[in-house]
């Protein structure tokens, strides 16, 4: 009897474009597991101890990628430890590299579904992410500085990867400059005709 793969998606869009917030939506709504590869980081690099702490620091602090066999093996241990077989992977790939690591890596042990886009205009992802970090978000990242190597690595990096996906037909777009609510609606539509 061969255990079932578990199921992925991917979820993209720019820093502030609301994927922390719609992916706890899609979590109470479709019994999904939600794993942010940015919170698995952040929590690895202050964990005591950990073998890769220093490294992810550095990587976060000068707005670079983390290197991708770190992140996947963060990701696969999640998975393993959480038990469940729905998840949301959220921010993540975000580059070729993460890609081609991903598919060397995880591709045959997971069963992916798609890619969801969260498409939104720089400046309301800024607005967000500064207003975020006004109210203690407790992001050291919150910053325009730290904005706008973010963006502009996002630009550069994910879109390409958006593209490949859009290009295999495994995209599900969605505008989320509207508020919340809006673009649950349109997200449980989406989820709702792929069988969840």
């Amino acid at each position: 009897m061969s255990v079932e793969k578990p199921k992925i998606v991917f979820v993209l869009g720019g820093p502030g474009a609301g994927k922390g917030t719609q992916c706890s939506r899609i979590v109470d709504r479709f019994q999904f597991t939600h794993l942010s590869a940015g919170d698995l980081l952040r929590e690895e690099r202050s964990r005591e101890g950990s073998e890769f702490g220093n490294l992810i620091e550095d990587y976060i602090r000068n707005g670079k990628i983390v290197p991708v066999e770190v992140t996947c093996s963060l990701l696969e241990n999640a998975m393993k430890a959480s038990g469940k077989s729905r998840f949301l992977i959220d921010g993540f790939p975000r580059n070729q590299d993460n890609l081609d690591g991903w598919n060397r890596q995880m591709s045959e042990k997971v069963d992916f579904q798609f890619v969801f886009f969260f498409d939104c205009g720089e400046d309301v992802c800024v607005k967000r992410c500064l207003g975020r970090g006004q109210s203690g978000s407790g992001r050291t990242d919150d910053n325009l500085d730290s904005l706008k190597k973010r963006i502009s690595t996002y630009n550069n990096d994910s879109l390409p990867i958006i593209k490949f996906f859009e290009g295999a037909g495994q995209v599900k777009r969605i505008d989320a400059s509207p508020d919340a609510e809006e673009v649950f609606g349109e997200v449980e539509k989406i989820f709702v005709a792929s069988g969840f």
